[in-house]
């Protein structure tokens, strides 16, 4: 515990978010820079705690009040050291994690819990700066080959884990860029893609092989992955979206977030001076007040909507905890995004009834109306009903498990109750040799449990292909405890 009094004498603070007017001029991330002697004095409000309730809201056991520590004592070069110790990639949970070990720090049971997710992006960011960022290429090889099939957050914690233990890795990816949802789900606002490239260009160099543009299933059979392989490790994601089928749900205007998302990611790469759908000058209702409904607010602003209007079915969040929500468990509360910030209505206790079009099938408004919970769940409230004007709606509902389509068809793995590919403790599915990391296995669920998973998935891989894995122990595949 570097200050034994710091939680007492030093109040929670965080990085100031850029100006709205100017951070919609550009797509660079929203936070300013954060000074490195405030930053230090913020590590020195965690308590060390005898019990570390921040390690049980972490999947990835995170050493938080090390870390903690020896930044409060300077010794960053050592405090990346512990970081890396169980998190591959701590530049994407500090950008993108909703940081859970938060809510679970035991300052937080009364006071502002310590600015956890801050000392871990700072700590990541100047490793890189400093260059400690270094390839870890494995000293000796098995000779074993390994295919990854996914390049989000589970696949590529999975292939830095399985080539550094040796194993020769290929990263498949039917996008045209590794990534995933990294890459092309996640907008520039809230992650710039260079901290992406620079952690693809360490894991190339330590061995990782990476092939974009290649739909598994398709454009390799299952035959063909299971003969040239030693083992396979399915990490493709949860992404068969869940839809709306209101009235009109074919009018021309209508799409699901991930058709709307990626082109604005493809735009800032140079692949396109502009996106095919675009919210620019239209009014844009957003169904759904997740993260995912958030990013495509956040993109609607800096595309130039008209005006842009979020609806949730939920009722309006309670501003804190209710008894219903106890420390240390993650508090379903109103939050405040960077892109709510900028503009918008959001909307709760509202359902969709119908997308309005005109005569040529163009999407020209939505029907809403209010509900309340009810014995058969929402009902509508009677004389609610309204037309909101919509030239384009974004469907952000969540997401119902993986696709299923050929490469899960032909390689006949077993679902569980939910839907997605069941697997046993070691991270196998019913297929020998095929193993299963995140989503695809987890439901949707948060980046943090990607890496997790990823991670875990490897240790069992390199136990499958060498009788005794070198690799961290793994976690339970059935904690469903933070989703």
């Amino acid at each position: 515990m570097g200050d034994p009094k710091g939680f007492m004498t030093t109040p929670r603070r965080t990085p100031a978010r850029r100006p709205v007017d100017l951070r919609l001029m550009d797509w660079r991330e929203v936070y300013e820079d954060f000074p490195r002697k405030s930053l230090e004095s913020q590590a020195g409000r965690c308590m060390n705690c005898g019990i570390p309730f921040c390690h049980q809201g972490c999947p990835l056991g995170n050493l938080i009040p090390e870390w903690n520590d020896l930044v409060y004592r300077k010794d960053w070069r050592e405090a990346i050291e512990r970081l890396h110790a169980t998190n591959n990639f701590p530049e994407f949970t500090g950008t993108l994690c909703p940081a859970p070990c938060e809510a679970a720090c035991v300052l937080a049971i009364n006071d502002d819990a310590v600015t956890i997710k801050q000392v871990e992006i700072e700590i990541i960011d100047r490793a890189w700066d400093e260059g400690w960022v270094a390839p870890q290429a494995p000293s000796v090889k098995t000779g074993k080959k390994v295919a990854v099939v996914g390049s989000g957050p589970a696949g590529l914690a999975t292939a830095q884990q399985l080539t550094r233990a040796g194993h020769d890795v290929v990263v498949f990816e039917r996008a045209d860029r590794i990534g995933g949802l990294l890459r092309y789900g996640i907008p520039e606002f809230k992650m710039e893609k260079a901290r992406l490239d620079r952690r693809l260009e360490q894991m190339v160099a330590e061995g990782t092989h990476f092939r974009a543009s290649v739909d598994v299933g398709t454009d390799i059979t299952v035959e063909q992955l299971r003969s040239e392989y030693d083992a396979v490790v399915l990490a493709g994601g949860a992404t068969a979206w869940r839809d709306l089928p209101a009235d009109g749900r074919d009018a021309e205007g209508v799409y699901q977030a991930m058709e709307f998302l990626p082109w604005a990611n493809h735009v800032q790469q140079g692949d396109m001076d502009a996106p095919p759908i675009s919210a620019e000058g239209k009014d844009v209702v957003i169904i759904g007040g997740g993260d995912t409904g958030a990013d495509c607010l956040g993109t609607s602003h800096r595309q130039g909507a008209r005006s842009v209007t979020q609806l949730e079915i939920m009722p309006t969040p309670p501003e804190h905890r209710t008894e219903g929500m106890p420390w240390p468990t993650y508090p379903m509360v109103y939050r405040v995004s960077s892109a709510h910030e900028e503009g918008g209505e959001r909307l709760f206790s509202v359902n969709t009834t119908e997308f309005v079009s005109d005569a040529d099938g163009k999407l020209t408004g939505i029907r809403i109306c209010e509900v309340k919970r009810g014995d058969n769940g929402f009902e509508a409230v009677e004389g609610t009903e309204r037309e909101l004007p919509a030239q384009l709606v974004l469907l952000a509902m969540g997401f119902v498990g993986p696709e299923k389509g050929k490469l899960l068809n032909d390689l006949e793995v077993e679902l569980d109750e939910r839907g997605n590919v069941a697997r046993d403790d070691s991270y196998m599915s019913s297929v020998d040799g095929v193993f299963v990391a995140g989503d695809i296995g987890r439901g949707q669920s948060l980046i943090v449990w990607a890496i997790a998973e990823g991670r875990a998935a490897a240790a069992g891989v390199d136990a499958f292909l060498t009788g005794r894995s070198v690799l961290p122990r793994p976690i339970d595949p059935t904690d469903r405890q933070i989703s």
